[in-house]
């Protein structure tokens, strides 16, 4: 039997937003992405694959995309951060050294505190207990280091401390302790890792961001790598979406805009989906 995978990208509240919308939108249309073997979240997308694993249905987190922005606080991703990972990316030496100069900066970084973050993350994610039955891989960064972990089942941390790391975007949110370390944004390795869905036979990515400094890490180059006989679609904002979202993904004012363009997008999207998916 051919294993499904689905992949969400990292995009802040209003990537959050948009994929919801988008999935429930594809949900009206009978494409049930919920239905997945495999969840890989990043970021924003580990937001919504902890969701998705909770129990949560499409419509209701729809809903609430709509109506409520208790726990966000409005930020900003401004020129030095995205030159932090462009710097990351680039630097000499190494991937890990470069992901670690920008960690060893998020740790000097004056943000709101850790706890605050959390209390964030959980009124979100709700549940701390890892799904049962189907898989789901969170990466991040760990911060003095530049290692990559992807935290499961297995890892012996709660969701809800994976999900805040992956989601620590560097030099806005604090970095995120787990099991004594402390880690930085999944999304600092790639917007997406797509090829962590790799071994499996059918792969729907949605990425609300897809720049990258190196091809190799962007959502399209990462699903075409999977191979040949891997069926795949990559699924990014439309130019409505785009305008929707506006030009900072972390403006929980552009929540209700993203999620309605997501939805819209759905009608669209629904086919080349299908075909993938069913």
């Amino acid at each position: 039997m051919e294993k499904r995978a689905l992949v969400l990208g990292g995009g802040g509240v209003t990537g959050v937003a948009w994929e919801i919308g988008l999935l429930h939108g594809l949900a009206e249309r009978g494409v049930d992405l919920a239905t997945a073997d495999l969840f890989v979240g990043t970021s924003a997308g580990s937001v919504v694959a902890a969701q998705l694993t909770g129990g949560a249905g499409v419509a209701e987190l729809y809903a609430h995309e709509l109506t409520d922005t208790a726990g966000d606080r409005n930020a900003a991703i401004g020129t030095r951060v995205l030159l932090g990972f462009v710097l990351a990316a680039l630097w000499p030496g190494g991937r890990a050294r470069g992901r670690a100069r920008l960690g060893r900066a998020a740790l000097k970084a004056r943000t709101v505190p850790e706890s605050e973050r959390r209390t964030a993350i959980a009124s979100r994610v709700r549940r701390d207990d890892w799904p049962s039955g189907r898989r789901l891989l969170i990466p991040a960064v760990e911060a003095r280091t530049g290692a990559v972990a992807v935290f499961d089942s297995g890892s012996g941390v709660s969701l809800v401390d994976a999900v805040a790391a992956s989601c620590a975007v560097p030099l806005v949110w604090p970095p995120m302790t787990v099991n004594g370390s402390r880690y930085i944004d999944g999304g600092v390795r790639s917007v997406a890792n797509v090829d962590l869905a790799a071994g499996y036979d059918r792969v729907v990515v949605i990425a609300p961001l897809t720049a990258a400094v190196r091809r190799a890490d962007r959502p399209g180059a990462q699903a075409a790598a999977l191979g040949a006989g891997v069926r795949t679609a990559v699924i990014t904002p439309s130019r409505a979406a785009l305008a929707a979202i506006g030009r900072n993904p972390l403006d929980p004012s552009r929540r209700a805009p993203a999620g309605e363009a997501g939805r819209a997008q759905a009608a669209d999207e629904a086919e080349r989906i299908r075909a993938v998916w069913v």
